[in-house]
């Protein structure tokens, strides 16, 4: 059974909770948009303007529930102010079941410290119990810093014409290169497939 909340660290050893996302986080993700920079706002949901969240995109975030959707945050519960580091999401196709489509968001000041990578072990572990084989992923070619994450991590990428598509191949373990991305992600699923399989 996947539990409802897992007490982890970081790389840097911060304390973190990761859990999935509710409908009562509501005001949580719309601070989380808010405090997003234009620039991570864009790369993330395309658009660069306004720092408010529309209510029908955030009934979408909030609104997971597996085996089709999930959402998963990570959180520092130590901080004062506000504890939201990032999030991810699955989706599975409609038209392909074993495809899901993935993404994430980290908040600008925690990126670089494994908040993606822990979120995508838990996320690729929670799809593959539901029979997602393949997560794919989009970002526009300006994100390099996205495209050498998906890269490094294992990721299988092509160009279709618009954006950058990636896939990860969720049973071939082995195919994670040995980059320190790819280390990353595969001590991140050996440690958590003992709780969440």
């Amino acid at each position: 059974m996947i539990p409802e909340r897992l007490d982890l660290t970081l790389r840097d050893g911060t304390p973190v909770v990761v859990r999935p996302l509710t409908p009562a986080d509501r005001a949580m993700v719309a601070e989380d948009y808010r405090r997003l920079s234009p620039e991570a706002r864009y790369q993330r949901f395309w658009v660069r303007e306004g720092k408010v969240i529309g209510d029908a995109m955030l009934d979408r975030l909030l609104t997971g529930a597996p085996p089709e959707h999930a959402v998963w945050t990570v959180f520092d519960p130590a901080r004062k102010d506000f504890p939201g580091m990032g999030a991810a999401s699955f989706r599975r196709s409609e038209t392909d079941p074993v495809e899901a489509e993935f993404s994430v968001t980290v908040l600008d000041a925690d990126q670089g410290r494994g908040v993606a990578t822990l979120l995508l072990a838990v996320l690729w572990l929670v799809a593959y119990r539901h029979g997602i084989e393949r997560f794919s992923g989009y970002t526009v070619p300006e994100n390099r810093k996205a495209l050498r994450w998906m890269r490094d991590s294992g990721a299988e990428g092509e160009w279709d014409g618009y954006n950058a598509v990636f896939r990860w191949y969720l049973a071939d373990l082995d195919a994670l290169p040995e980059t320190p991305a790819g280390a990353d992600l595969a001590g991140r699923l050996a440690e958590l497939s003992a709780v969440m399989l």
